[in-house]
């Protein structure tokens, strides 16, 4: 007989390949609907960018097909994602802020603002409610590359605190340091001002319902790294190199710093992995080595989750403010970066989950 309990067992050895326990234990399949030959359901998946639905769908049709008396099967995706657990007590989570994930390098220029800033907007895309905080206080670029270099913030006060309203543009909720100076200002601050500002943008920020805090980190070990990783808990890290042994040197400094802290490593981005010339789009020229992010991948034991070609659209999204992920959806870089948003929100769901 065809009835729900019937589809439920159909589906029991169906897994979640990330978790790799059934959809039917994990509570994924619900509002089962039998109408006459058609069996319809919701598959609840742990984020909406994730990277395996598409397989997820169909291994779950081909379960259901196989019931006598079924001969068509429609799957309605939905999401529900899973809120960080802190392991260390003394953590203060940000009201409405579900996952903080913090976006690192060893060194400068090695296009970790790209990424955050892509990354933060693919999620959006996805469907994910997404933050994306400027924790680079003394070189605050992320405002001219999310097209919002003359946002003016609001400033309210709330019992007595001063409660900042992030800018907005491509889904993406933003503050950074880039509102609060002139455009040629420098700032000179030591360690504690810097704490200080950097405890306000997580705290006094409305930063409402979020899925996803992707924070843009300085470049190095210092200051804001310990204040982020002894302020908040947070569902991970995620470190860009590039593929020179200069830049590799230093992100191996950055990924051991975090372990130190307790701070759980998600994955490398290797950026910059080869130039894509524009007249000459079949050929690739390795400019800065190849394989070095796959193999520090391999020496300490965490995955490498993305490969970014360098290519010039890129460099003018960030100008112009408009991310290659939205201005060429379909270029190679933008293809991996949306890769990468996917697979970061999948182990941050598997994080949570465990």
């Amino acid at each position: 007989m065809l009835d729900t309990k019937s589809v439920l067992e159909a589906l029991r050895p169906v897994q979640d390949p990330e978790l790799q326990k059934s959809l039917v234990d994990l509570n994924m399949i619900r509002n089962v609907v039998i109408d006459n030959t058609k069996v319809s359901f919701t598959l609840v998946l742990t984020t909406p960018a994730c990277p395996l639905k598409e397989l997820i769908v169909e291994d779950c049709q081909k379960a259901v097909k196989q019931l006598p008396g079924v001969e068509e099967v429609e799957v309605n995706l939905d999401a529900e994602i899973p809120q960080q657990k802190s392991i260390l007590p003394d953590r203060r989570g940000i009201d409405g802020v579900k996952n903080i994930v913090a976006v690192s390098s060893g060194k400068g220029g090695v296009g970790k603002s790209t990424v955050a800033v892509n990354v933060a907007v693919a999620l959006a895309l996805a469907g994910s409610k997404v933050g994306l905080l400027d924790a680079d206080i003394y070189g605050p670029n992320i405002p001219t590359m999310l097209g919002l270099a003359n946002a003016e913030v609001k400033v309210q006060e709330n019992t007595g605190n001063q409660i900042l309203e992030p800018a907005f543009n491509y889904g993406v909720k933003m503050v950074s340091m880039g509102f609060l100076i002139d455009p040629d200002q420098p700032v000179v601050w030591r360690g504690p001002m810097l704490n200080g500002i950097i405890r306000q943008f997580l705290y006094q920020v409305n930063w409402g319902e979020l899925d996803y805090l992707i924070v843009d980190m300085p470049p190095g070990t210092g200051d804001a790294q310990l204040t982020m990783a002894q302020a908040v808990p947070m569902a991970g890290a995620v470190i860009v190199t590039t593929p020179q042994t200069v830049s590799l040197i230093d992100a191996r400094r950055g990924l051991k710093m975090f372990e130190q802290l307790r701070v759980n490593v998600l994955g490398i981005v290797e950026n910059m992995s080869y130039f894509i010339p524009p007249d000459l789009p079949d050929r690739t020229y390795d400019l800065f080595g190849s394989g070095g992010g796959e193999k520090t991948s391999s020496e300490l034991n965490v995955p490498l989750i993305g490969c970014v070609p360098l290519e010039i659209p890129v460099r003018e999204g960030g100008d112009s403010g408009i991310p290659i992920v939205v201005s060429q959806p379909e270029s190679p870089s933008a293809k991996a970066l949306t890769a990468i948003a996917s697979q970061i929100a999948a182990k941050v769901s598997v994080a949570a989950l465990a």
